[in-house]
């Protein structure tokens, strides 16, 4: 659709339907543009605005800025959309600057996450929805992180396919502080040569620069996509969806999921070469930096991929060490003697935690780290409940079953808790089946 003068009479036109886009194939070819249309018109249109304002409170999230809740907004806007709108459409809207917190990461490091309010949380969640099914078709076929219908099991089947299809090497590319880096003007460019809506874009590239506050003070943004507004996925895959295309006309195997890309080759020999071409192509084209410390060129089985790696032989689904290492950091958190909870209390807690890392884990194909795992939990609670027996062990033990020997010599043990936790005494009193009567899952049951 062809514009006409102003941003105020373009946006009085609905926006016309346009032919169902070609969507992307395997085939390497390089992605038509996307047909130029009346994009903040879609934003504005009020299912859309309802869609956003759902999903905003679902999301839930901590105040920004303003200190405005997500409970507040539906309120707010009920008083001041009109005028919001207004300066939308006008392109005098100014969003506020992002709220910086910093959260720890699993290696101790800390990871910055911008909070923006909750009024723009809803603005770019509006835009989000219309920019995903706009870029969609026209995403590579092989990006699967931030997309409708795809998920990071998708990615690492990808990877498991490739492996046992004789790529027996990997490329594991990390790029630098990618959401803190990406590169404005480069954004900005691709997202003009594909949409032709000037208003959106405007809008858009204020919310790039609305800037980052920390500890009252403003600081300016003139590069990066701050993680933690409902934009930074989509804007994300708009930039790095150039890499997947240059890596499909390359002819390579690959998944990508957000900034986490590995490539798969047949000889280590391959994979320094792919790995030095492509690091310089993300440098001198995106203007991003491969980080050499975390990346490497390496048999699967060393890597690790989305949480998961792959067993030497038959590259079956594995879940990397870290991720099991960062599950018991959580349960020795929530198994704390001092937190002085009741063991219902805690198994409740214990079974959110341990469903909802089965549902992305459950995948796995080998089961043996995940029986060890069940072992250790249970060992932790029978440790948990000894403590909190205390002088009473010895009664606890004989009401359960146990024999007068076996009750007096664990209940007079020099020995810790932790080493009695795991006696043939505690394993009598306290069996499997104890605990999953209390409601404490298995992780690997089936």
């Amino acid at each position: 659709m062809k514009r006409d003068g102003t941003a105020s009479d373009n946006l009085r036109k609905r926006a016309v339907a346009t032919p169902q886009d070609e969507s992307v194939t395997g085939e390497r070819s390089t992605p038509e543009p996307i047909p130029p249309e009346s994009l903040l018109a879609r934003v504005l249109e009020r299912a859309n605005l309802q869609r956003a304002l759902k999903q905003v409170r679902q999301n839930k999230g901590a105040p920004g800025v303003d200190g405005m809740t997500v409970d507040a907004l539906p309120e707010y806007l009920k008083h001041h959309w009109l005028a919001l709108r207004a300066k939308l459409v006008a392109g005098t809207y100014r969003p506020q600057p992002v709220r910086r917190v910093d959260i720890p990461k699993p290696d101790g490091k800390m990871r910055p996450l911008g909070i923006p309010t909750v009024l723009d949380r809803f603005i770019q969640q509006a835009i989000a929805q219309v920019m995903q099914a706009q870029w969609e078709p026209h995403f590579h076929p092989h990006s699967y992180g931030f997309r409708p219908q795809r998920s990071a099991h998708q990615a690492v089947r990808e990877l498991q396919a490739n492996i046992r299809q004789g790529y027996g090497w990997v490329v594991d590319t990390d790029i630098e502080a990618f959401f803190d880096r990406v590169n404005h003007d480069r954004l900005m460019a691709r997202l003009k040569r594909h949409v032709n809506d000037p208003d959106l874009l405007r809008l858009i590239n204020r919310y790039l620069k609305a800037g980052v506050q920390l500890n009252g003070k403003t600081e300016v943004t003139t590069m990066g996509v701050p993680q933690g507004g409902p934009l930074s996925p989509i804007l994300a895959n708009v930039v790095l969806d150039e890499l997947d295309w240059e890596l499909e006309k390359r002819g390579h195997r690959f998944a990508r999921y957000a900034d986490d890309c590995n490539i798969m080759v047949k000889s280590q020999r391959a994979g320094e070469r792919v790995m030095a071409s492509v690091t310089r192509w993300i440098s001198d084209r995106l203007r991003l930096t491969v980080n050499p410390l975390k990346s490497a060129v390496d048999h699967p089985h060393k890597r690790k991929f989305l949480g998961f790696t792959v067993s030497r032989k038959e590259a079956r689904l594995k879940v990397a060490d870290k991720a099991i290492d960062k599950l018991k950091h959580r349960v020795r958190e929530l198994t704390r003697r001092t937190r002085g909870h009741r063991l219902e209390h805690i198994v409740a807690e214990l079974r959110i935690t341990l469903l909802g890392w089965k549902a992305y884990f459950g995948i796995a194909e080998v089961l043996s780290p995940l029986r060890e795992i069940d072992k250790w939990i249970r060992r932790k609670l029978r440790c948990y409940i000894w403590k909190q027996w205390g002088r009473a062990g010895y009664r606890e033990l004989r009401k359960r079953g146990v024999s007068v020997r076996e009750a007096w010599n664990t209940s007079k043990s020099a020995h810790g808790p932790w080493r009695l936790s795991m006696t043939p005494a505690l394993a009598l009193a306290l069996p499997v089946r104890y605990f999953r009567n209390l409601g404490l899952p298995t992780l690997a049951g089936r």
